[in-house]
């Protein structure tokens, strides 16, 4: 259920209008919009990685992951709010409270991500993440048609009113659909009282244990450093869909927001669909899979030279990333003693969000050296590619057996 909660950030701020409007009406001009862009979601990035490991970790001893995650979400509907009053001449304002918000967004996920090892088994691990991920694209859906109507005629167009709107839909919407999991979620992990300073010493001492634990968890560091580099490509991929679609196709507002709902659609069913398959052939061959089919959509849109072939490309994009995704959680989440689900799936965080800072960075130096969105899209391909060799060389039973045998005697 959190992931449909939450889906309403990632569809209507990160990539199909907030994006776009920024770039497009916030910044001086579409190119430095773009590249501003980049340099938001880059530092938005690198914050994340810093502080969720620690989280994680404080939130395991404290028993504190369900109140972290409450006020992750409050603090992300607040400033996704604040959005709304963003408008040309804007620009630095409204990257600063993206940044924050975007904080909070990729904090939720990591907390959410840390309770899938207490409400699933290795068994169906693969089936529950891919139903997450799943009711995520379809929440996204549901907004994205909401978002429709409001830019296609049910609120004014004066001053961008039924675009900034957007911004209020994707905060309640967080808000109302999470609410049923602060209710209903309950932790496993006993809590722990002490000072707040002890919660943070707890924390860092936690986290260079975790570090130092690394070693053992041989196929896990494996994965999460194949994840580092393919899911640069990923987040790129998503942080300038819309950005790109604009610049090339001059696709507007309406436009790109039914190409979202068609995305969705297709990857929400993939993400379910893909979460039957994993269970049956693996998690990495899952991955690998996705991999190669999303370099195929990659090199399909950078030779796009109509609609057809790019909506093509998109669509293709769409069927592949939710089972990408679904399956690293779940694969990692194959790999982790549960007595460890907080700190390295704050490593998993970890590597998401630092991998997330290159591919945008990647980005924006080619989009600022070149001016051409086309060629810095190429550059996707390099991450993408780099991550699946990476891939290679995961031994997905030599780690679930390491994580069962230590789940067995309490390591």
């Amino acid at each position: 259920m959190y992931d449909f909660a939450h889906s309403a950030f990632g569809t209507i701020i990160v990539t199909f209008i907030f994006s776009a409007w920024f770039a497009q009406s916030i910044a001086p001009d579409p190119v430095l919009g773009g590249v501003w862009w980049t340099r938001a979601v880059t530092v938005s990035a690198v914050t994340t990685a810093l502080i969720m490991p620690v989280v994680g970790a404080m939130g395991d001893f404290g028993g504190l992951k369900k109140r972290f995650l409450l006020i992750a979400t409050l603090v992300c509907v607040v400033l996704t709010a604040g959005l709304f009053g963003m408008g040309p001449g804007d620009a630095w304002i409204a990257a600063l409270v993206f940044i924050g918000a975007s904080v909070a967004y990729e904090s939720m996920q990591s907390l959410a991500n840390a309770f899938l090892p207490e409400i699933s088994t290795r068994e169906n691990m693969g089936r529950i993440s891919g139903l997450g991920w799943g009711l995520g694209y379809f929440g996204g859906l549901l907004c994205l048609v909401l978002a429709l109507g409001m830019v296609s005629g049910w609120l004014p167009e004066d001053a961008g009113l039924n675009v900034r709107s957007t911004n209020l839909l994707a905060a309640g919407w967080l808000l109302v659909f999470s609410i049923p999991v602060f209710l209903f979620l309950r932790e496993r992990q006993p809590r722990r009282r002490a000072p707040v300073g002890a919660y943070v010493r707890m924390g860092f001492g936690r986290i260079a244990d975790t570090a130092s634990d690394l070693r053992r968890y041989r196929q896990a560091v494996r994965l999460l450093v194949a994840r580092l580099v393919y899911n640069d490509g990923l987040a790129t991929a998503f942080a300038m869909a819309a950005i790109f679609a604009g610049a090339e196709f001059g696709m507007e507002t309406a436009d790109l927001l039914i190409l979202g709902i068609v995305v969705n659609l297709t990857a929400g069913a993939s993400a379910i669909g893909f979460g039957f398959v994993q269970d049956r052939i693996g998690g990495k061959r899952t991955i690998a899979v996705t991999l190669v089919l999303l370099m195929v959509a990659i090199v399909m849109a950078w030779s796009a030279r109509d609609l057809p072939m790019f909506w093509a490309a998109a669509i293709l994009l769409g069927l592949m990333v939710g089972p990408n995704q679904a399956g690293s959680r779940a694969l990692l989440g194959a790999f982790v003693p549960e007595s460890k689900q907080g700190e390295l799936f704050g490593f998993y965080a970890f590597s998401g969000r630092l991998s997330a800072a290159a591919g945008p960075l990647s980005y924006g130096l080619i989009l600022g050296a070149t001016g051409s969105h086309r060629w810095a899209i190429a550059s996707i391909l390099v991450f993408l590619a780099a991550g699946f060799l990476l891939l290679l060389r995961v031994d997905e039973a030599e780690g679930v057996a390491l994580a069962t045998a230590e789940g067995a005697t309490g390591g």
